[in-house]
């Protein structure tokens, strides 16, 4: 009897360490394709040093500041080019002006209410939390061309990492639409 228990014991020790190791992997595999598609050179805020611009580790991920005062952008209106602010969180171009979304786990001002689900149907319809608004330039593009290529377990894996970061409070303004 105390052999089958322990064995019980033991296998429930086993497979909860599994899916701990599982869970840890995902984050890890997630954190390689956060870095590998460079998402925070859009979504982490920057300070200018004498070596250019570093990003704010404090900041990671959390988009376009809110503290951030935009330039006058309204000349370059009906221009073709796409220009960035100077820490690369907000664009502007002929549809208006996008800034980079919070992606950190903040419920209130990031994805801490999102589903797997919300994150993954985002990517494969590119309209916010998969049924909202088209999402805009530059992020449009990138999902179509890069985040629509990985596989559902890829997108779950950044999902993991995502969640896993520290949360930061910042809400990100809604787009200036022309």
């Amino acid at each position: 009897m105390k052999t089958k228990n322990l064995l019980l014991i033991l296998s429930i020790c086993i497979l909860a360490n599994c899916s701990k190791n599982d869970e840890s992997s995902r984050i890890k595999r997630g954190e390689k394709l956060v870095r590998f598609g460079s998402c925070a050179d859009c979504h982490t805020s920057k300070s200018m040093t004498p070596q250019g611009p570093v990003p704010n580790s404090s900041k990671h991920l959390a988009g376009y500041l809110e503290t951030n005062k935009l330039p006058d952008y309204k000349s370059f209106k009906g221009s073709p080019w796409l220009l960035f602010n100077g820490d690369l969180t907000a664009t502007v171009g002929p549809w208006g002006v996008t800034f980079a979304k919070n992606l950190t786990p903040d419920k209130e001002t990031g994805i801490g209410g999102w589903t797997e689900e919300h994150f993954i149907q985002t990517v494969r319809t590119q309209k916010r939390m998969g049924v909202g608004r088209n999402l805009l330039p530059p992020m449009a593009p990138i999902m179509g061309e890069s985040l629509n290529s990985l596989t559902d377990e890829e997108l779950k894996d950044i999902f993991a990492y995502l969640k896993s970061i520290p949360p930061v409070k910042n809400k990100v303004p809604e787009p200036i639409l022309n």
